[in-house]
C-alpha cells in the first residue's frame, strides 16, 4: 500500500483489529435527544478512504525510534478550522489523498465536547445547548492528547456519544504518524493549541452554503426537524461563528475559500508539507555501531550443551525435512522458554504439604505472565508457552515491511486488557537486524508495559540485533539459545537457520513480510 491512514472515528477498541460494542459511561436517555447520530465522527465501520486510484486503509503507525528509543522527528501538525459544514472533512481527505506520506491521523473535534449533566442533556434535547461554545469542548485533553501524538506517543481518544451525551467507555487507541490533521470549529480558539500546529488552514465557505448543507445533514443524519436547525442556527451556530470561529481567521497561515474545491490552495499546502517533511528526513539506522563490543549484560545465552548443540545442527541443516524442523525447533523452544521463566522475579511462600509438614517454596511476584508473539514465526513458540504456563494470556504483533520507505510498519495489535500490569513474554524466532524486536517493545512500553517487565525471546540472534534492543532498551531482558556474528546484505544472520517461517510453515514467504525482521530494508 502506497498510503496508510489512521482516522478517529467514534468506534473501535485498544487494538487495532476490530470494532466492539459500547457501553456508555453514563445512563442513556434517548427521550432527551432526537439525534440519529450516535459517536463523534458518525461512522461505525472501520475508517478509510476510498478514491479514483486506490484505497487508503486504517493501519498501524510508523516505528522509527534511534538507537536510545526516542523518535528521530516530531510530526507535522495541520489545523483545519472553519465554521460548521464548511468542509473541513473534506479537505483533510483531500489532503491526505494528495500527500502520499505513510502515515497520517486525521483528529476531530468532535470526539472532545464534554460530558453533559442531566440539566444540560436536558436543554440539548430541547436545541437550547451551545455546542458550538468554547465550553462545550475538554480543550485540557484535546491539547494533552495532541501534544503526545505530536511526540509520536499512542494516545487514546474519547467517543462521544449524541444521543446520550456521554463518552462511551471504551476509548480509540490511536498511534502517532508523519502527518496529523487535526480539524474543529474551534481549533484555532486556544493558544496551547496553536502552538502545537505547525500550519493553520482556515476554510471559508460562503454561510448560505454552510447553512444549506447543515440543513441536508442534520434531516438526513441526525433526524432533526428544519424549524429545530433554523432555531439552533439563529440561537447558536451564527452567533458563535461570528464571535469565536471568524475572528481567528488572523492566525490562519493560509486561508482556503470554496474548501474541498480550490485546488491551487491544497497544492499549495501539500506542497509546503513535503517541504517539511524533508527537512527533517533522517536515515533509518539502527545501533551498528555497537559491532565488535562486548555483548551486554541483558542478554542470556542458554548453555550450549551437547544436546543443544546437536538440535542446532539439525534445524540449521538445509537438508534437514519440515517434520524434523518442527521436532526439533519445539525442543528447543520448550527449553528456551523454561530457561526465560527462571529469571522472573520469585517470592517465598510457605505451603502445607499432604504428610502435614511445610514446604518453603517460591511463587512469581506479579499479577501474571502474558505471550505476545510477533507474526507469523513468532507464533510457533506459543504452543511452546502454553506447555510450560497454564492459562497464559496471549497477544499477537503483526509487522510488515514497505518497500517504498523501507520502514517496519504495524498492521495488526491483539493485545490482553490490562497488560501493563503483566510481566510479558515477547517472542520471535530469529531476530537479525533488530528492527522488528524494536518496534515490538516500543509498542509494548505505549501500552504501559514496565521496560524491565519485558522479556524477548528467540531461537536464534546476531549480535547486531541484540546490540540494537540492549542499546535502544537497556532494562529489557533478552533471551536465547545462540548468537550469530554476522547479517549478509540482505539482513539474513549468517551462519543463520534460514527464513524460519518458510521452513517451519512450509511455505514461500511473500515479498512484503517482514519474516523475524530477516532481509529487511534500511
Amino acid at each position: 500500500l502506497s498510503l496508510l491512514i489512521v482516522e478517529v472515528h467514534g468506534s473501535g477498541d485498544d487494538s487495532l483489529d476490530g470494532l466492539s460494542n459500547r457501553v456508555p459511561r453514563c445512563p442513556l436517555t434517548p427521550s432527551l435527544s432526537p439525534r440519529k447520530r450516535t459517536t463523534s465522527q458518525s461512522k461505525t465501520e472501520p475508517p478509510l478512504l476510498r478514491t479514483n486510484k486506490r484505497t487508503i486503509y486504517t493501519a498501524g503507525r510508523p516505528p522509527w525510534y534511534n538507537v536510545t528509543g526516542t523518535t528521530f522527528k516530531e510530526a507535522f501538525v495541520i489545523g483545519l478550522c472553519g465554521g460548521s459544514a464548511s468542509g473541513k472533512t473534506t479537505v483533510a481527505n483531500k489532503i491526505i489523498e494528495a500527500l502520499d506520506v505513510p502515515w497520517v491521523v486525521l483528529l476531530s473535534m468532535d470526539s472532545f465536547y464534554k460530558v453533559l449533566n442531566k440539566e444540560e442533556q436536558e436543554l440539548a434535547a430541547k436545541n437550547e445547548y451551545n455546542f458550538d461554545h468554547p465550553d462545550a469542548f475538554d480543550f485540557e485533553l484535546l491539547v494533552t492528547v495532541l501534544r503526545k501524538l505530536k511526540k509520536g506517543k499512542s494516545i487514546k481518544v474519547p467517543v462521544y456519544d449524541f444521543t446520550s451525551h456521554c463518552r462511551r467507555k471504551e476509548w480509540k487507541t490511536v498511534y502517532g504518524a508523519n502527518v496529523v490533521i487535526f480539524e474543529g470549529i474551534l481549533a484555532f480558539a486556544n493558544k496551547e493549541l496553536l502552538k502545537l500546529l505547525d500550519m493553520k488552514v482556515f476554510v471559508d465557505t460562503d454561510s448560505d452554503i454552510r447553512l444549506i448543507r447543515r440543513l441536508k445533514r442534520d434531516i438526513s443524519q441526525r433526524g432533526r426537524d428544519i424549524s429545530g436547525i433554523i432555531k439552533q442556527y439563529n440561537k447558536f451556530v451564527k452567533p458563535a461563528f461570528e464571535q469565536y470561529i471568524e475572528p481567528t481567521v488572523q492566525v490562519a497561515d493560509i486561508v482556503v475559500p470554496r474548501g474541498g474545491e480550490n485546488f491551487v490552495a491544497l497544492d499549495l499546502i501539500v506542497q509546503h508539507v513535503h517541504s517539511q517533511l524533508e527537512k527533517v528526513r533522517i536515515p533509518h539506522t539502527l545501533a551498528s555501531a555497537h559491532q565488535g563490543q562486548p555483548l551486554p549484560k541483558t542478554l542470556s545465552v542458554m548453555e550450549s550443551t551437547p544436546q543443544v548443540r546437536g538440535m542446532h545442527t539439525i534445524i540449521r541443516n538445509k537438508e534437514t525435512n519440515r517434520d524434523e524442523f518442527i521436532f526439533y525447533s519445539k525442543r528447543l523452544m520448550r527449553l528456551l522458554i523454561e530457561h526465560a521463566l527462571s529469571f522472573l522475579p520469585l517470592k517465598p511462600v510457605s505451603v502445607e504439604t499432604p504428610q502435614g509438614g511445610v514446604y518453603e517454596g517460591k511463587r512469581l511476584s506479579g499479577k501474571r505472565i502474558t505471550g505476545v508473539s510477533i507474526l507469523r514465526a513468532g507464533e510457533t513458540m506459543e504452543q511452546a508457552l502454553m506447555a510450560v504456563c497454564k492459562d497464559i494470556r496471549l497477544g499477537k504483533i503483526l509487522i510488515q515491511t514497505n518497500h517504498d520507505t523501507g520502514e517496519p510498519e504495524l498492521h495488526y495489535l491483539r493485545l490482553p486488557k490490562d497488560i501493563s500490569e503483566d510481566y510479558v513474554i515477547l517472542m520471535d524466532s530469529t531476530v537479525s537486524t533488530g528492527a522488528a524486536a524494536l518496534m515490538a517493545v516500543r509498542v509494548l512500553l505505549d501500552h504501559d508495559v514496565a521496560e524491565d517487565k519485558i522479556f524477548l525471546l528467540s531461537l536464534l540472534m546476531a549480535e547486531m540485533g541484540v546490540h540494537s534492543v540492549a542499546y535502544a532498551f537497556p532494562k529489557v531482558r533478552i533471551i536465547t539459545t545462540a548468537v550469530d556474528k554476522e547479517v549478509n546484505d540482505q539482513f539474513h544472520i549468517i551462519p543463520g537457520i534460514g527464513n524460519f517461517g518458510d521452513r517451519y510453515f512450509g511455505t514461500d514467504a511473500p515479498s512484503d513480510w517482514c519474516e523475524s525482521d530477516e532481509g529487511m530494508d534500511f
